[in-house]
């Protein structure tokens, strides 16, 4: 009977020492890698809702410009005098606009 606890005891312990360091690399690889991006998409998301008129703008592919008019997912862009495009409201750059 010792020896069939002392068996059950030694696989138990084989058992943690075997999943303690998956669970500390999977932890270390949410905190490090999954929360920061999912706190990046939040803060891109906050930053496309409060885009409104008039502001200025950078989008991903490089095209400056001012916000002319709102439509749900869509901006109107005005890039110069007299020239407006429709983009997405995905496709403008947070780091690189400077909303003032």
């Amino acid at each position: 009977m010792l020896e069939l606890h002392l068996f059950l005891q030694t696989e138990a312990s084989n058992t943690v020492s075997f999943f303690l360091p998956m669970i500390l690399i999977l932890l270390v690889f949410y905190f490090f890698m999954i929360r920061p991006q999912i706190n990046k998409h939040k803060e891109e998301e906050k930053f496309q809702a409060n885009i409104k008129k008039g502001d200025k703008i950078i989008t991903i592919g490089g095209i400056h410009g001012k916000v002319f008019g709102l439509k749900d997912d869509k901006l109107i862009l005005e890039i110069s005098d007299n020239t407006k495009i429709t983009i997405e409201k995905n496709a403008i750059s947070r780091e690189k606009s400077m909303i003032k």
